[in-house]
This record gives structure tokens, C-alpha cells and sequence, in this order.
């Protein structure tokens, strides 16, 4: 006989508690968000998770293991084709469980449990390792001389630039690009004068 599992038990018994949760599965891919008690949810939250990642497998025995839990094709066929393509990103953490309050009537707590629907923002690493490494002290010079020089090296540059970012540029930006300006016009002079 198996061993029952810890905590609360739901409904009358092992076979009433599958009826119950996968219900609540079926009711949540249907409507996305639902609002239930507060064991009802950390209950449910596994089932749920592990359905949606069967769903992302998505092959004919995944849909076979999904049907056996609910048996509602519609809510099945929504969950493969409508739920699993947004979670395809996300690595877990498919529902969010968030505090309501208590009931009432019994003041039993309520949650509401929600499907994750946002894309996933990737995850960024940290700066202070990589950025060190990454760009030796010599390197940084070397960059800003090419941005000064990229500008001035043609005409067709110039004309390019517009008047707006000429003025939004501070006083201490000013004189450098006067100064960034004026040597090509001295190295172009006695180019001029050997021809």
C-alpha cells in the first residue's frame, strides 16, 4: 500500500484528491488565473508544473500523459499549443502563487495562482568580473582617438551630422571637437602646398 503523502489531504479520499487538483489544473490553463485556497495552490503548484512541462515536450506520449490527468481535450489541446510555446524560454517557475487574504466565511487563506505569461528576461552576468578582464588599460585610449578621428576624416561625414547633437553637447565637449577639428585642417594644408 503506498504511503500517503505529508500535510493536508484534500477532498475524501486519494482518488477524490486527483479529481480535485487536476480540476483546478484544468480550471487554471482554461482561464490563466484563479483564485483558491492556500493549500489548494502549494498542491496544485507541482501538478501544474509538471503537466506544462510535458506540454513543452510535445510530442504524442506527453499529449497521452497530459490526457490521462485531464481528461478535457479541449483544455489539452489549448495547454500544447497556446501555453507551452510561451513557456518554451523558461526553465521552471510556470505559475506565481500571491496572497489575498482569508476567506470570510471560514477565514481560510486565500491565494490567487496564475500562469507565468512574460517572456523571459535574459539573465545578466555580472559586470564587474568580465568588464576588468575584458578591456586592458591600454584599450581605452585607442577607442576614443578613433571616434574623434572617424568624423573628420571625410566631408561626407560631416554633412551627415546634424545640428542637434552639435548643440546639445556640453561647454567641455566644445573645445575638444574644435581642437579634434582644427589638425585635420593642418595635416590637409601642406598636403596641399607639396601638389
Amino acid at each position: 500500500m503506498p504511503k500517503p503523502t505529508k500535510g493536508p489531504r484534500l477532498g475524501g479520499g486519494p482518488a477524490h484528491e486527483r479529481l480535485l487538483l487536476a480540476n483546478l489544473a484544468a480550471a487554471l490553463f482554461t482561464h490563466k488565473s484563479i483564485k483558491t485556497t492556500e493549500t489548494k495552490a502549494k498542491r496544485m503548484r507541482p501538478l501544474t508544473e509538471r503537466l506544462i512541462t510535458f506540454a513543452k515536450r510535445g510530442d504524442l506520449h506527453a499529449r497521452r500523459r497530459v490526457l490521462a490527468v485531464i481528461g478535457d481535450k479541449n483544455v489539452v489541446h489549448e495547454l500544447f499549443t497556446e501555453i507551452a510555446p510561451l513557456m518554451a524560454e523558461r526553465e521552471g517557475g510556470y505559475t506565481r502563487i500571491t496572497k489575498l487574504g482569508y476567506r470570510k466565511g471560514d477565514n481560510a487563506p486565500m491565494v490567487q495562482i496564475e500562469l507565468v505569461l512574460e517572456p523571459v528576461a535574459p539573465k545578466k552576468k555580472s559586470t564587474a568580473k568580465t568588464a576588468a578582464p575584458a578591456t586592458p588599460a591600454g584599450a581605452a585610449p585607442v577607442e576614443e582617438e578613433t571616434e574623434v578621428e572617424a568624423p573628420a576624416d571625410t566631408e561626407a561625414a560631416a554633412d551627415e551630422t546634424t545640428e542637434a547633437p552639435e548643440a546639445e553637447a556640453s561647454d567641455a565637449e566644445a573645445p575638444a571637437a574644435d581642437e579634434a577639428a582644427a589638425e585635420p585642417a593642418a595635416d590637409e594644408a601642406p598636403a596641399e602646398e607639396t601638389k
